[in-house]
């Protein structure tokens, strides 16, 4: 029992009852969190729209949003894989999933001239791997840790999440250490 539970913990499929395709749309007071720290400049690129949960928070706020997804959650341009896409955006925010976010981090970088805010479990800062492809350019400026775990089961719900998370935000033109905040 004691095993289960400490895989369940990290992130691993134990009971098989994870969702498919890694959808796991993110929380109205997330965004919002993040909105209240960062301003973005120009278009944004939510390129794992999902349900829109994301790009419906950020229109709100007046900012211009393409929203796309290789996946039909009934949200923006559907079968669009952002892994294999050359299109450019001035920032890029999401929730990318889980098992691909070094992925889309690194696309990102290629993808995009100002912010890039992603919504990743707090042990992304670990990592022999990322910190050779990805904390090594620099870019990382702020990590905006949530002082309450995120739940997804309750989206209105703040805390009680199992796992921690934040967002992870790069300046294409910031080379530096990042700042950790919590919000």
């Amino acid at each position: 029992m004691q095993i289960k539970n400490i895989q369940r913990y990290i992130g691993a499929d134990v009971s098989k009852d994870r969702v498919k395709d890694d959808f796991y749309a993110t929380p109205q007071y997330a965004v919002e969190a993040l909105l209240q720290q960062e301003t973005f400049y120009g278009n944004i690129w939510e390129c794992a729209c999902g349900d829109g949960a994301i790009s419906k928070i950020l229109k709100q706020n007046n900012y211009d949003v393409y929203s796309s997804d290789l996946i039909d959650y009934g949200y923006g341009d559907t079968g669009t894989d952002f892994l294999l896409t050359n299109r450019k955006a001035d920032n890029i925010i999401t929730n990318p999933p889980f098992k691909l976010a070094n992925e889309f981090t690194l696309k990102a970088f290629d993808m995009t001239k100002n912010k890039i805010a992603m919504f990743h479990k707090l042990s992304y800062l670990e990592g022999a791997k990322r910190q050779e492809q990805i904390f090594s350019k620099k870019y990382l400026k702020n990590v905006y840790v949530f002082s309450k775990r995120v739940s997804f089961i309750h989206k209105e719900k703040k805390g009680s999440g199992m796992l921690a998370f934040a967002w992870f935000v790069y300046d294409m033109q910031y080379q530096g250490l990042p700042t950790l905040n919590w919000i």
